[in-house]
């Protein structure tokens, strides 16, 4: 566990992102009056009140075996033309098949903030299914391709996107933190970003209490941001990323655990962010620090055109 100077130093925001008090009161506003679903998100259906557009969409594909469905929301003036950069939501798990539905607080605090992306919000499990960790298992079950392949295809070709890493981040919450960040690591040469909100990252039973094993060490080490340290300092240089990630000092699954990465990542002289603030598990702190880390995100990305 970290010592007191260092947890004082880690409760500090972003420095490219100070939110002043009366904005994060307009984005709690915005959020609870738009709010259905999971907590205070709200679904498709939803009468969001939100300026931009969202919709759903699908594609086929091979690494699940069938349709791969995703939320997708489009900023103000999308219609007019130009190019956005695309942050790629993963959303917490044990879920239904239905749960990418519910992400509303991103593209909430997004216009309320003033900044201009499509958000994707894919599907990370299926009914029955609700707990595979954004991993390949194998056929059909391939989620981790699906996701960190297949998607980001799929967007580029139909949606006027920055395409390329430049125009990528991959952010998650609880388990879908974990998704974010391993999928990131394996995939350095397509996100340029990646944030774990309250994730944690090694895989875990559906509970978050125990580590889930994959049977095999070599396995269990590919899935593990813990294993991947030690050739991050190069990999880096080679592919620049953000690596940023938070946890509230309240959770007691994770705090050690998003601690101990930090310190791995001083040691290993690996540039990220790391944040401790107070909270705990819960959707309340993900909204109330959505919009300085959703702005840290954007601010390393291509910025959006216009025509």
């Amino acid at each position: 566990m970290a010592g007191s100077s260092a947890r004082s130093s880690d409760r500090r925001p972003p420095s490219s992102a100070t939110l002043g008090r009366s904005v994060r009161i307009a984005v709690l506003v915005i959020v609870l009056a738009v709010g259905a679903a999971i907590g205070t998100e709200f679904a498709l259906s939803s009468s969001s009140g939100l300026k931009g557009t969202v919709k759903e969409d699908s594609f086929a594909s091979k690494a699940v075996r069938g349709r791969l469905r995703f939320a997708i929301y489009l900023p103000p003036g999308y219609g007019r033309g130009g190019r956005y950069p695309v942050i790629y939501y993963l959303h917490g798990l044990p879920a239904t098949g239905s749960a990418y539905r519910a992400f509303g607080f991103v593209p909430a605090t997004l216009e309320v903030r003033r900044l201009r992306s499509i958000v994707v919000a894919p599907q990370g499990a299926r009914d029955g299914d609700s707990d595979p960790e954004y991993l390949d298992w194998g056929p059909g079950r391939n989620w981790e391709t699906a996701i960190a392949e297949e998607l980001p295809a799929y967007v580029d070709a139909h949606y006027r996107t920055i395409r390329g890493r430049t125009g990528r981040a991959l952010i998650g919450v609880s388990a879908g933190g974990y998704g974010a960040f391993l999928l990131t690591l394996h995939h350095l040469s397509s996100f340029a970003v990646v944030e774990s909100w309250s994730g944690y990252f090694h895989p875990t039973n559906p509970e978050g209490t125990e580590p889930l094993e994959l049977g095999s060490a070599e396995a269990d080490a590919h899935a593990s941001a813990h294993t991947l340290v030690s050739d991050l300092r190069q990999a880096v240089r080679r592919y620049p990323t953000l690596l940023a990630f938070y946890i509230g000092t309240g959770d007691e699954r994770f705090e050690a655990e998003n601690v101990r990465l930090g310190q791995e990542l001083t040691a290993a002289k690996v540039p990220h962010v790391f944040r401790l603030y107070p909270g705990g598990h819960m959707q309340s702190l993900w909204q109330r620090e959505a919009g300085p880390w959703l702005k840290l995100a954007l601010g390393q990305l291509h910025p959006a055109t216009e025509r």
